[in-house]
C-alpha cells in the first residue's frame, strides 16, 4: 500500500443468489477498479469507482461501503487490519483526487491566451526541471548512504561478540538515520514532482487534443473541397447546360444560403456529412482568392446533384389483434407456411430486409482500401455484425416475397453500389442477392430461411453463405448468419435476440475470425447483446480481439502479447491477451425522429419502399398489399395479400402439372436440369452454379438486369402482382 495506489483481494456483494464474490481490486489515480482475477487486468475491467465523488463508509466487522453515482458497493476485507489499511488508502486517494479536481477547476476550461499559455508552460517546465534535479541528487545520496549502511552492517556482522561492537552499532545507527532522512527527502521530492505534473496534465491533454482536432478538421475540409471540386468539374464537363440555370437562379440570394450551406461527399469515409460555414472556410482557406471562389461555387451545386430521399412514412396504426388465436394451431410448423395477416408484418419484404444489410456499406469501402488482410478482416467482421443493428426493435415480420419477386437498390450516386435481389424459391423460401460496388468490392449471397414457431418463441435460421470479394487484392471472404429469436409470443412484450457463432474465412489468405453472439440471460453478468471475436492468421496466431454489442458498436484491439491463464474448462488453460487501446470499427447511426411510430425503421429502411420510376414490374415496391399496409390501409392490404397468395398457389399447381407431364413422357426438359427447382421455376436473373472454392450449390447473378433497365425491356418478367 501507499498513498497513491493499492491492490489486493476484497469480497464484493453481487446479488442474493451468489452473495459476496472474491474480486481483485486496484486503486490508482483516484480510481478504484475491480477484476475477477489478476490476469483480467490485461484485458477486462469489471467496474471502476471514481473516488473524487464517492462517499466512504466503514461498517461492522471488516465491512465498508462506497457510494458513487447513486450506486452502493458493499465490500468486505479478510481482517480488521486489512479493512483499516484499505480505508486509509481510499480516504487518502479521495483527498488527492478532490484536490486535483479543484486545481483543474481553478485552471479554467477555456484555452488561455497563447502568450500567457506559453509563459505558464515555461514556468511549469522550469519547476519540473528543478524537481527532477532534486530527484537526481536524492538518488545519488540514497545510493551513497545505502552502500555505506550495507558496509556497516557487514562489519557489524563480522565483529559480533567483540569489544568493538558498541562503536560499530553507533556507526550503523548514524548511517541508518542518514539513509532514512535521504529516503524521506526522495519520497517528498517524488510527491512534489507528481503533484505538479498531475495538476497540469489535464490542461496539456486538453490543449493537445484541441490542436489535433483542429488539424484533423482542417485536413478533412481541404480534402472535401478537393474531391468536390473534381466531381463538379467532371459533372460540368459532361453536361454544362443543366447547371447554368441553377447557378443564375441562386446567384441573387447566395449570401443568405451560404450561412447554412452543407457539403456532401459520397466518397468520404464517414457516413455523415460535414457542415462548413462561409466564415469557417474563409478563415482557414483564405490563402488564395481561388479557394474562396471555389467554396462559393460548391455551395451552389450539391443540392442540384444529390437526389433527395424520403425521411418519413405514415405512422403505424394502433390496431389490436390476438396473436394466440392465430398461432395456437401452428406450433412446430414452418413460419413461411402460416397464413398471417399484415397486422404482424412491417411494410418491407424479405428482399428489402436482405438489402438493408448494406446500411453500413462504408465499412466495406474502408476495407477495400486496407493493405493488411488482417485489418481488412476486422472491418468485414464489423460489417457482418452491423447488419443486426436494425433488428433490436424490429419484432414485426417482413412480407414473404412471391416467387419471381425482385428488388433493386441503385445507390451509385450516393454510395457507389447497385444491388439486385430475386426470390428464387417459395418452399423453402430462398432469395439470391448480388451487389457490385464501384469502390472495390462485390458481395453475393443465397439465403434460405428456416423458421419455426415453438409456442413461446419463433426462431429464424438463415441457411447459406455470404460471399465478399475485394477487387484489388482478390481476397474472398465467406461467412453465414446467426439465429434470430423472437421471444414472448404469448405473454409479455416481444423482444428479439441474436445468438450463435459466425465463422468468417478469407479463402485467399486462410485468415479467420470467429464471432460469438452471446444469448441473453437474465442471470448473466455479461453485457446484453454482447459480441466477441478473435482474428487469427493461417497459422492460428491471434492478432486482434473484437468486442462490442450487435445493437451499438464494435471495437478492435491489437494483440501485443499473450500468456496462459487459469480458469479454463475441461482442464484447459485460458489464453490471456495483452492488447493496445481499442479502436472503434463501427458505431450504429441514431434512429430518425419519430421512429417508434414508423416501425422503428432506420434512415435507409425508410427509403427502401419509396416508389421509383423504371424498376422491374416484379419489384417489391409495386407489391399492392405492401403499399396499402404502408399507407395504413390494413384491411385492404389483407384482402390483396389473400388474392396474391391464392394466385401464387394456382400458378405453382400449374407448373407442377407441367413438370409431372414432362416426366411422364419420359423426357426431362433441359431447362429443368439446368436450374429449375421442384416447382419447375427457373429464376430470371440468377442461375444455379457450383462454387469453385466452397463446393456449395448456390444461385449466382447471371447478369442482364441493369442492361434491361437501361433499355426498359421487361418483356421476360412474369406478371406476379
Amino acid at each position: 500500500y501507499s498513498e497513491h495506489s493499492a491492490a489486493g483481494w476484497l469480497f464484493k456483494w453481487t446479488n442474493y443468489l451468489k452473495g459476496y464474490q472474491r474480486r481483485w481490486f486496484v486503486l490508482s489515480n483516484g480510481l478504484l477498479s475491480y477484476y475477477r482475477t489478476q490476469a483480467e487486468m490485461a484485458h477486462t475491467c469489471r467496474g471502476t469507482i471514481p473516488l473524487a465523488t464517492a462517499h466512504i463508509e466503514v461498517g461492522d466487522t471488516c465491512h465498508l461501503v462506497l457510494t458513487s453515482g447513486g450506486r452502493s458497493y458493499h465490500l468486505k476485507a479478510t481482517s480488521e487490519g486489512e479493512c483499516q489499511r484499505w480505508v486509509s488508502a481510499l480516504q487518502q486517494a479521495k483527498a488527492n483526487a478532490t484536490l486535483l479536481i479543484h486545481h483543474s477547476d481553478d485552471s479554467g476550461d477555456e484555452a488561455p491566451v497563447p502568450q500567457e499559455d506559453r509563459a505558464l508552460t515555461q514556468g511549469v517546465l522550469k519547476t519540473l526541471a528543478s524537481k527532477l534535479d532534486d530527484l537526481s541528487t536524492c538518488n545519488e545520496l540514497i545510493g551513497k548512504h545505502g552502500a555505506a549502511l550495507q558496509r556497516s552492517l557487514s562489519e557489524l556482522e563480522d565483529l559480533r561478540g567483540s569489544t568493538d561492537s558498541t562503536d560499530k552499532v553507533k556507526t550503523v545507527n548514524e548511517r541508518a538515520t542518514l539513509f532514512r532522512i535521504t529516503s524521506n527527502a526522495m519520497i517528498n521530492a517524488c510527491r512534489d514532482f507528481l503533484d505538479v505534473a498531475e495538476s497540469h496534465s489535464r490542461r496539456w491533454q486538453k490543449a493537445l487534443q484541441h490542436e489535433r482536432e483542429q488539424r484533423h478538421h482542417l485536413e478533412e475540409t481541404i480534402e472535401q473541397l478537393a474531391k468536390q471540386h473534381n466531381s463538379l468539374e467532371r459533372a460540368w464537363r459532361e453536361n454544362p447546360s443543366s447547371y447554368t440555370d441553377v447557378e443564375h437562379s441562386q446567384e441573387g440570394d447566395a449570401s443568405d444560403e451560404n450561412d447554412e450551406a452543407e457539403f456532401f461527399d459520397a466518397m468520404e469515409e464517414s457516413p455523415a456529412f460535414i457542415t462548413v460555414t462561409t466564415d469557417t472556410v474563409i478563415s482557414k482557406l483564405c490563402s488564395s482568392q481561388y479557394n474562396i471562389e471555389l467554396y462559393l461555387k460548391y455551395v451552389t451545386f450539391p443540392q442540384a446533384l444529390r437526389k433527395t430521399r424520403r425521411s418519413r412514412i405514415p405512422d403505424k396504426p394502433n390496431y389490436s389483434l390476438n396473436l394466440w388465436s392465430i398461432m395456437k394451431n401452428c406450433i412446430g410448423k414452418d413460419l413461411s407456411k402460416i397464413p398471417m395477416p399484415v397486422n404482424f408484418n412491417e411494410p418491407l419484404s424479405m428482399l428489402q430486409r436482405l438489402t438493408e444489410d448494406l446500411e453500413y456499406s462504408e465499412l466495406l469501402d474502408r476495407a477495400a482500401r486496407c493493405d493488411s488482410s488482417l485489418e481488412q478482416l476486422c472491418l468485414v467482421a464489423a460489417f457482418s455484425v452491423s447488419s443486426y443493428s436494425t433488428t433490436v426493435h424490429r419484432t414485426a415480420k417482413p412480407f414473404n416475397p412471391l416467387l419471381g419477386e425482385t428488388y433493386e437498390l441503385d445507390r451509385l450516386e450516393e454510395y457507389g453500389y447497385r444491388s439486385i435481389c430475386e426470390q428464387v424459391s417459395h418452399h423453402p423460401p430462398a432469395a439470391a442477392h448480388h451487389v457490385t460496388s464501384q469502390r472495390g468490392w462485390t458481395l453475393w449471397q443465397h439465403i434460405t430461411i428456416d423458421s419455426k414457431f415453438r409456442g413461446k418463441y419463433i426462431s429464424v435460421v438463415p441457411l447459406g453463405n455470404i460471399h465478399l470479394q475485394f477487387h484489388s487484392s482478390g481476397n474472398h471472404y465467406v461467412w453465414s448468419k446467426v439465429t434470430s429469436t423472437v421471444h414472448n409470443i404469448i405473454v409479455g412484450k416481444l423482444w428479439i435476440d441474436q445468438s450463435g457463432d459466425i465463422d468468417i474465412v478469407n479463402t485467399t489468405t486462410k485468415d479467420t475470425c470467429r464471432l460469438k453472439f452471446s444469448p441473453y440471460s437474465y442471470f448473466s453478468r455479461e453485457v446484453p447483446r454482447k459480441v466477441t471475436g478473435v482474428v487469427e492468421d493461417r497459422e492460428s496466431t491471434a492478432h486482434y480481439i473484437l468486442s462490442g454489442t450487435w445493437d451499438d458498436k464494435m471495437e478492435s484491439s491489437k494483440i501485443v502479447d499473450s500468456s496462459q491463464g487459469c480458469g479454463g474448462s475441461e482442464g484447459k488453460q485460458k489464453t490471456v491477451y495483452q492488447t493496445l487501446q481499442p479502436k472503434l470499427l463501427w458505431k450504429k447511426y441514431p434512429l430518425p425522429d419519430n421512429a417508434e411510430n414508423m416501425h422503428f425503421f432506420s434512415s435507409l429502411a425508410l427509403t427502401l419502399n419509396e416508389p421509383e420510376e423504371g424498376v422491374a414490374p416484379t419489384d417489391s415496391r409495386l407489391r399492392p398489399d405492401q403499399r396499402l399496409m404502408e399507407a395504413g390501409l390494413w384491411d385492404e392490404a389483407n384482402g390483396q395479400k389473400q388474392r396474391l397468395e391464392e394466385r401464387q398457389r394456382l400458378e405453382r399447381k400449374r407448373r407442377e402439372a407441367q413438370a409431372n407431364q414432362a416426366l411422364e413422357e419420359g423426357e426431362k426438359h433441359d431447362s429443368v436440369s439446368s436450374g429449375q427447382d421442384i416447382e419447375g421455376y427457373n429464376p430470371l436473373w440468377f442461375e444455379k452454379r457450383t462454387d469453385d472454392r466452397t463446393g456449395e450449390s448456390t444461385y449466382t447473378y447471371r447478369g442482364g438486369y441493369w442492361e434491361a433497365k437501361d433499355r426498359q425491356d421487361w418483356s421476360q418478367c412474369p406478371d406476379i402482382f
